[in-house]
């Protein structure tokens, strides 16, 4: 599905929140013709409001009459409209129901007080800005508010490609979504030749990683002490699994340890390339990918090392089981591989993976209240945590602040 930026006059292709581009599809003929709009739904995830409000402003626009099917996803104008002239009027939409108006920035909700009037509050820079209550719409939402926000889900753009599968899975691991953070990975991803057309370019001859089983030990045993402790996914009955040099987990641990940045390999990966390694051992959709990534891919630099591997990241972490896995990777990074990250690195750490949507607000912080044994000791699981205090603060404060805005808003 073709994505664009959600302030369509914005061309950086690297702008942050983005959207579906609006599809249409005309259906009947002569005074029943209507124009369906397909991905609506997704439009309204992308924009944190429902799908029903821009397809209502539509008809306030073009004074047709609307047709909502929500537990179908099917939204309807009546009329033949042309998919361009709703596109504009889409902008039309973000502009007056979606934007801040003091930062321009489509990470905001509607408020609704108890005079009717609605707001627009904005998580980006904090500001509560008016809506024109003169626009028709504002009655539609007035008389259908928007359903309450779970604590937990962020704002605007983090659905924008959520249709795009990257295909099957098993073991009730999701198969993963493309967003703007990661559309490009798969991309790149696709050009990075695998190993057999490498060595057809090369006349036969193979200048990629051996991945035999010799090669394997010979490396491991190359390596700097201590290192395949890294390799480790967790206790109890992975470890076999782990030391196992024929897995496709451990492989990819001593893949990514040699590849990282000071890495024997000689050169530091790229996003795409972690990705591509991830699909050619088939476990690009398992949990365990996420917390070797995060375990074995980052040095003591991995705070400015996140900046290069957040897409990938928050590509592959698809479920609650994959959140808890990087947590775990994270609590092995910072209690056993790189300690010189506690205290401060923990918080921008979780502050970084909480941003691109990797981690849940509740899942942190029941991680961050339980100490387990699973990935650490006791004693390192404990420290990691209290290294984290700061950012669960943070978001202890930002839930009451936003509790303090709810009441300050029923008070006017």
């Amino acid at each position: 599905m073709a994505v664009v930026n959600i302030r369509r006059d914005v061309d950086d292709k690297f702008y942050r929140y983005r959207m579906p581009l609006l599809q249409t599809k005309i259906e009947g003929k002569g005074n029943g013709i209507k124009t369906v709009i397909p991905n609506m739904a997704d439009i309204g995830r992308a924009l944190s409001r429902p799908a029903s409000y821009p397809t209502k402003f539509f008809g306030c626009e073009l004074g047709a009459q609307t047709q909502f099917d929500e537990k179908n996803e099917r939204y309807i104008v009546n009329g033949s409209h042309e998919a361009v002239r709703l596109r504009e009027l889409l902008d039309g939409f973000i502009e007056k129901f979606v934007l801040c108006k003091a930062c321009k920035n489509p990470e905001t909700d509607l408020k609704i007080s108890k005079d009717g009037m609605i707001h627009r509050d904005c998580k980006a820079c904090g500001a509560m800005t008016d809506v024109d209550m003169r626009h028709k719409l504002t009655t539609f939402i007035t008389n259908h508010p928007p359903p309450k926000k779970k604590k937990g889900v962020k704002g605007a753009g983090k659905a924008a490609g959520q249709s795009v599968d990257d295909g099957g899975c098993d073991d009730g691991e999701n198969g993963g979504s493309d967003d703007e953070f990661t559309a490009k990975i798969a991309s790149e991803a696709a050009l990075i030749p695998t190993a057999e057309q490498r060595a057809k370019e090369n006349g036969g001859d193979e200048w990629s990683v051996d991945t035999s089983e010799a090669a394997v030990k010979a490396r491991v045993k190359a390596l700097e002490g201590g290192i395949t402790s890294s390799l480790v996914l967790a206790a109890g009955e992975d470890d076999e699994e782990a030391e196992d040099e024929n897995s496709p987990y451990y492989q990819f641990g001593v893949w990514l340890t040699e590849h990282r940045k000071g890495g024997s390999a000689g050169g530091e990966c790229t996003a795409a390339e972690v990705y591509k390694k991830a699909q050619e051992l088939g476990i690009e959709n398992k949990h365990r990918s996420v917390q070797l990534i995060m375990q074995s891919l980052f040095t003591e630099d991995a705070v400015k090392e996140m900046g290069k591997y957040q897409a990938v990241i928050a590509k592959m972490t698809t479920s609650e089981k994959h959140q808890k896995s990087l947590l775990g990777g994270l609590e092995r990074l910072a209690g056993i591989e790189q300690p010189s990250l506690v205290p401060s690195g923990v918080p921008k750490l979780l502050m970084a993976l909480y941003q691109i949507d990797a981690l849940d607000e509740e899942i942190v912080k029941h991680w961050g209240t339980h100490t387990s044994k699973k990935y650490v000791d006791k004693d390192t699981s404990k420290k990691v945590r209290r290294a984290a205090a700061p950012f669960l603060e943070w978001l202890d404060q930002a839930d009451s602040d936003e509790d303090e805005e709810d009441d300050d808003l029923d008070n006017l």
